[in-house]
């Protein structure tokens, strides 16, 4: 049996969105999910016994990262990313084939593989799929993604052709590669950019090598909303039902709820706590940019709907006063609102699709959350 399997509970009549669960080694999550991200073994400013405490049931960790810092053959001798970083739920890694599109301007790639530059030191490196299955399986996490090319927005269709073609290429050898299949569940990475013809032959390409989950990549990197929407809806279709599915890089509350209508699982990105740092806030009634002047002196909660810690215990004015000050309590009061505000809309996803009326829930979020509204900002 697969390390990682994925069980089917439901499907929406309203809207086609699927309610199911993945089993990992480490624990079993409701889906569809959102995955906190914790890039270099911690979410930043939480704590693993917070995120257990808002429901986080899953996490994702950054493999360039970790293999650069502290490095991953110390996380193997700590025991695995699991021990080092007291967290007992799943953990999903990606492959490092992000930094391939965000190093840009320190990399060169090539058919064996890439070479970068370390981005702190310029310090040269050279990353191949045999690399990254041997650092992710150091780092023991639950889900391993394959070393994937995630090409720019956009991107000719001939220099798209050659980058899938030579991420399939890739995928195989990461399978080859692979020491850890009884205990860690390898997903294939589809790309193809905005061209179905790509997307349907990288699907197909990844599906013919059986892996047991597949994630959809080369989205959220500067498209137009209704371009990702379009993607996945020509994309899903390929993909096995009875397997799961993951979106990479996407966490705006309007993108979860239209990704899991179009079929997808499982869903992260570093948003929610980037913009908590910021004191931009995600609440049930828009966006709320805390540090502002005008909420020097309002002594409600971020959000007068919301129980999490954040909304029990603190004002805004006093949030404000931490994150105008550079206070780190503010940034994790902020932080733990946003995370929990994102777990809970997928909890309030999951009950919709249970209800089959995903599409009902989608009208009535998308009206109190302002989306609907002219010049309506989002993230």
């Amino acid at each position: 049996m697969s390390a990682v399997r994925y069980e089917h509970i439901k499907t929406c009549k309203q809207s086609g969105a699927r309610l199911g669960k993945v089993h990992t080694p480490h624990g079993t999550f409701e889906t569809p999910v959102f995955m906190p991200v914790g890039t270099l073994a911690t979410v930043k400013t939480m704590s693993p016994e917070e995120l257990v405490e808002m429901g986080a049931g899953i996490i994702l960790s950054n493999t360039y990262h970790l293999w650069l810092r502290p490095g991953h053959e110390i996380v193997r001798e700590a025991g695995g990313l699991h021990k080092f970083m007291n967290w007992n739920g799943s953990i999903l890694t990606d492959s490092g084939g992000f930094q391939v599109f965000s190093l840009s301007d320190l990399r060169k790639i090539t058919e064996e593989g890439v070479h970068f530059r370390n981005h702190l030191s310029g310090e040269k490196l050279f990353l191949t799929p045999e690399g990254a299955m041997d650092i992710q399986n150091a780092l023991g996490s639950d889900i391993m993604m394959a070393f994937d090319e995630c090409p720019p927005y956009p991107a000719e269709y001939s220099y798209m052709r050659q980058s899938v073609e030579r991420t399939s290429r890739w995928a195989e050898r990461c399978l080859e590669a692979h020491k850890r299949p009884e205990d860690q569940g390898l997903f294939g990475i589809v790309q193809g950019g905005e061209f179905e013809e790509l997307r349907k032959q990288s699907a197909k390409d990844l599906v013919s090598l059986d892996f047991p989950g597949y994630a959809i990549g080369g989205l959220s990197v500067g498209e137009p909303k209704d371009v990702m929407n379009r993607v996945l809806e020509f994309t899903t279709p390929w993909l096995p039902e009875d397997k799961p599915r993951y979106l990479m890089g996407v966490g705006s509350p309007d993108s979860l709820i239209d990704g899991a209508i179009r079929g997808i699982d499982m869903f992260d990105c570093v948003l929610p706590t980037r913009i908590a740092r910021n004191g931009t806030c995600m609440t049930s009634e828009g966006r709320l940019v805390v540090r502002n002047a005008k909420f020097s002196n309002d002594f409600r909660p971020l959000d007068e709907n919301c129980d999490c810690y954040t909304c029990r215990n603190y004002s805004r004015a006093y949030i404000r006063h931490l994150v105008k000050t550079s206070e780190t309590f503010g940034f994790r009061l902020t932080t733990y609102h946003n995370l929990y505000f994102l777990l809970k809309l997928m909890e309030r996803v999951r009950q919709a699709i249970r209800e089959d009326r995903l599409l009902d829930f989608r009208e009535e979020f998308f009206e109190q959350y302002g989306f609907n509204k002219p010049n309506a900002k989002n993230f």
